[in-house]
């Protein structure tokens, strides 16, 4: 979503970067570029002001005035402001030990029915707490049909409603029945319109007034930008909003709205949804995204992520093998399956400082998931005992191999060239206490060509 903001603020702090020293003039020039960029962003212009007058009063400094990088000085005060505009803290979900509501709401087509069930997902894996889902939606029969097959696919508790039941009978039946089936958080998906209307407000304040919930979570769209914003005052003003929940933010969004948010609203934002799978939830951490989109990286992110896919044994046991000269293309295979499980290489390489310039060299070369997916495709035509040792890969094998996977003859050549060298490398830095994740640093280059990749 922050690609071309990011692109262009970093263009801003370039020119800094490359100054001997800071002054009122350039620094006024820089700030110029970060407010056109802002401004293309669909950044609330209030917003924009209040920023770069931070921004300003930081820079202009003697501290900063007199340091001997003051370039790197100014793209500190730059992340600092953009963490603050974001929301200063990360606000977590308010769940509490006894029995939680969440009330979702939005405009209809913003994703509320769909992030319920994300929602639900969270709550029981990370919060390691019962959810319940209830769709009150009676104007929409398909919503009902949506969020029970989203509960049936993921294992959550569904109340199957009775479509002639009215919003409020309905929410009175799904709680008796999340007591019985001891639910701990019962999510209650809502009506949307096309717009915001006096009906809609009325039916939500009746339903917030009922069921008294922990939250109250808008489900806004960051395509709509500055309209997303117009939006959330509206609903805030009738029903008293916690917060904000952020879809579509893998689209082609401006990231305008994100931006505007806290300063205009006063809401926090609490999630991402940054796909279309039930599992695409993240928390929004202010400080981690204002270094995304400084091309600072999200480490923290990264890490997180392969908590939550890769297996700790199968580390130990790579590890080991790795420093006998052990490792095999059976093992590089499971990495490459552990890569896909979290998002993909791409998706990957976005948390990596630095991002953004490794990204303009790519633009010329094929994706690295599509590499992946033949490396991964060559391997799968091997037989077990090829993968367990390459080295029996004669003319032959190679042959039927490439066949196999529709690549050619040199793929196989050259991935086993690099395999070999991974090997060495990934050999000699377990020996001097170097391991990490595995094998993925040791391979190098791809069929891509240059620039050379590390996966």
């Amino acid at each position: 979503m922050f690609e071309q903001l990011s692109e262009k603020v970093l263009g801003s702090i370039k020119k800094l970067k490359g100054q001997s020293q800071i002054s009122a003039s350039n620094i006024e020039e820089a700030l110029k570029d970060i407010r056109m960029s802002f401004l293309e962003a669909d950044v609330n212009f209030k917003v924009v002001k209040n920023f770069l007058d931070r921004v300003k009063t930081k820079a202009l400094g003697a501290e900063v005035l007199q340091s001997l990088q003051p370039g790197q000085q100014f793209t500190q005060i730059v992340h600092d402001e953009l963490v603050q505009t974001l929301g200063g803290e990360t606000v977590f979900l308010n769940v509490q030990n006894t029995f939680n509501t969440i009330l979702i709401v939005g405009l209809q087509g913003n994703g509320k029915t769909t992030t319920s069930a994300k929602l639900a997902l969270y709550v029981r894996q990370k919060l390691g707490k019962k959810p319940g889902l209830v769709s009150v939606d009676v104007y929409r029969p398909a919503a009902a049909e949506q969020l029970e097959i989203l509960a049936k696919q993921n294992g959550i508790p569904y109340y199957p409603v009775d479509l002639k039941d009215s919003p409020i009978l309905r929410l009175k039946k799904a709680q008796a029945w999340a007591e019985s089936q001891m639910v701990e958080v019962l999510i209650i998906d809502t009506a949307g319109r096309l717009q915001i209307d006096e009906a809609l407000m009325s039916e939500l304040q009746e339903l917030k007034e009922f069921s008294r919930p922990n939250e109250v979570l808008l489900v806004a769209d960051a395509m709509l930008g500055q309209q997303s914003v117009n939006v959330a005052e509206g609903f805030n003003k009738r029903l008293e909003l916690t917060g904000l929940i952020l879809t579509k933010v893998d689209g082609d969004a401006r990231g305008g709205a994100a931006l505007s948010f806290r300063e205009v609203t006063g809401l926090p934002i609490k999630f991402l949804g940054v796909g279309e799978k039930v599992a695409a939830l993240e928390i929004f951490h202010p400080d981690r995204l204002a270094k995304r989109i400084l091309d600072m990286g999200d480490v923290l992110s990264l890490v997180e992520k392969a908590q939550e896919v890769v297996n700790e044994k199968e580390v130990r046991e790579s590890a080991r093998k790795m420093a006998k000269n052990q490792f095999t293309l059976e093992d590089f295979l499971k990495q490459i399956q552990q890569l896909k499980k979290m998002g993909g290489l791409e998706n990957i390489m976005k948390f990596l400082p630095g991002f953004g310039e490794i990204s303009k060299q790519m633009k010329n070369m094929a994706p690295p998931d599509d590499e992946m997916k033949k490396i991964e495709a060559i391997i799968h035509s091997m037989t077990p005992k090829e993968r367990h040792d390459h080295r029996i890969l004669n003319a032959s094998r190679r042959q039927r191999i490439a066949l196999g996977s529709g690549t050619q003859v040199q793929d196989i050549n050259k991935l086993v060239r690099q395999f070999e060298q991974a090997q060495k490398m990934m050999s000699q830095m377990m020996k001097m206490g170097m391991g990490g994740m595995g094998g993925m640093s040791g391979m190098k280059g791809g069929f891509g060509g240059k620039p050379r990749l590390p996966f």
